[in-house]
């Protein structure tokens, strides 16, 4: 019997628990780095539009923009667990916690 192994990368969860809305959202490539394979993401965790007073939401799942803007998925009300965002390479604003009001940001401190 031959098989073959694959390597699965499973998408970073940013929830704390299952408990939260989602909304369907525009996701930008403007401005979006691409990496060494050429391709452009929008990593999971990101505050949309941006992390600032203007947040809308927390995007659930990593999104490629390489051939433009593509729909995902924002979190706008739930339980966001701030230790796998960080893990993901994302600080969020204090601006953006006080905005996004119906989401809780679990262990994010004030400094």
């Amino acid at each position: 019997m031959k098989f073959k192994e694959n390597q699965v990368n499973m998408p970073p969860e940013i929830l704390y628990n299952d408990h939260f809305v989602g909304m369907a959202y525009m996701v930008s490539g403007t401005g979006i780095t691409a990496d060494s394979e050429g391709k452009k993401i929008v990593k999971a965790g990101s505050i949309l539009p941006k992390n600032d007073a203007t947040a809308k939401g927390v995007l659930l799942s990593d999104v490629d923009v390489t051939n433009g803007d593509t729909p995902g998925t924002i979190v706008i009300h739930g339980f966001i667990d701030n230790a796998k965002l960080v893990k993901n390479g994302i600080t969020v604003t204090a601006e953006a916690v006080q905005t996004l009001k119906m989401i809780d940001f679990i262990g994010y401190t004030t400094e």
